[in-house]
């Protein structure tokens, strides 16, 4: 057998015990993640933002990012709920790379996923204690959901990972909103098939045990663009790509039909700075269209304090380790602007 077992990894609850999210703030958790429900159910008109780091890959630079948007945060209250990403897995095309803090929590060293597993957690908790935000992530490891469930405020499933089954029934037993990126072929009915499943009761095996969920009404759509295959990256955030969305949520017996657009990834080519301009020409597209205002919930942007990327050897203080991201300034600039427009 090719697999060595290195060594046991503590258990979610053994963790959680070990770290435990405070009682006050659970609390807070739960006004925040009420708040965030009611924008998808359309009971608020408030939009979301969610903006971070590619990779959350050094405890000080991403808890001084977030001190940095919750004074941001308090003067656009009453228009945008941020939500920051602090992204502990990153999936690799080909299997090579860093692969987030939760495998090396230094990223110049070897993976060691036991202490990847607590310095994730202790980012999370010193961030909510520091800002009160609480904080989206991606489910690579559907398996790994207990070990954050109860500090997380929203899950996306990510482009590699919306056609399999395991992440589709484990989406469907959380009770956040989970975003379904459509596929990197672009195709829009495996990413309306994966809410499909996502908010349906399930029955599957789970951690050794068979058990059964209760579905999650708040699985919606992401639109990330695609690429073709030439490897030309084809965007989907344009009023028709919205249009045609809308459209297809129609044909389907989906709750709360909801789209965020990811501004970055296949629908910029990877040029982060395309993002403020294209989260412009969205807020345009429901501007012009109230069935796509009500359709278009949020956007993602990729946003640290330094912008562009590094090798991870240079250590430049607050930069992306992996795709490239905006800087501080253009992010609060981006943030106001889309306050001001809405």
């Amino acid at each position: 057998m090719g697999v060595t077992y290195v060594k046991e990894i503590m258990s979610p609850e053994e963790l959680l015990e070990k770290y435990p999210l405070p009682e006050a703030h659970k609390k807070l958790k739960a006004e925040r993640d009420s708040e965030i429900a009611k924008v998808f159910t359309g009971e608020s008109d408030k939009f979301l933002v969610i903006i971070g780091p590619c990779s959350a890959d050094n405890e000080d630079s991403v808890c001084d990012y977030l001190n940095r948007l919750v004074s941001v945060q308090e003067k656009v209250r009453d228009r945008i709920i941020i939500i920051p990403r602090i992204y502990t897995n990153k999936p690799r095309t080909t299997g090579k790379g860093y692969k987030g803090i939760i495998h090396q929590p230094n990223p110049e060293k070897a993976p060691d996923l036991l202490e990847g597993l607590i310095a994730m957690r202790k980012m999370h908790l010193r961030a909510i204690a520091e800002t009160h935000l609480f904080a989206a992530d991606e489910m690579l490891y559907p398996e790994n959901w207990p070990y954050v469930a109860d500090f997380l405020s929203y899950v996306a499933v990510g482009a590699r990972s919306v056609e399999n089954q395991q992440h589709r029934l484990v989406a469907s037993g959380i009770d956040i909103p989970c975003g379904m990126k459509n596929p990197t072929s672009g195709t829009l009915s495996i990413m309306l098939n994966s809410c499909i499943a996502a908010q349906a009761k399930q029955t599957f095996m789970y951690r050794k045990w068979e058990v059964k969920t209760d579905g999650n009404p708040l699985t919606h759509t992401i639109l990330r663009g695609a690429v073709n295959k030439r490897d030309q990256s084809l965007p989907n955030y344009h009023y028709e790509d919205l249009q045609l969305l809308l459209k297809l949520y129609e044909e389907h017996d989906l709750k709360n039909p909801a789209c965020i657009v990811d501004a970055n990834h296949a629908n910029s080519n990877k040029c982060y700075y395309e993002q403020p301009r294209i989260v412009s020409e969205v807020l345009h597209s429901r501007r012009l269209s109230r069935e796509i205002k009500n359709l278009v919930k949020g956007v993602m942007v990729e946003s640290y304090i330094e912008p562009g990327n590094q090798k991870i050897s240079e250590h430049i203080y607050g930069k992306s380790i992996t795709d490239p991201c905006l800087g501080w300034e253009e992010s609060e600039r981006l943030l106001y602007n889309i306050a001001e427009s809405l």
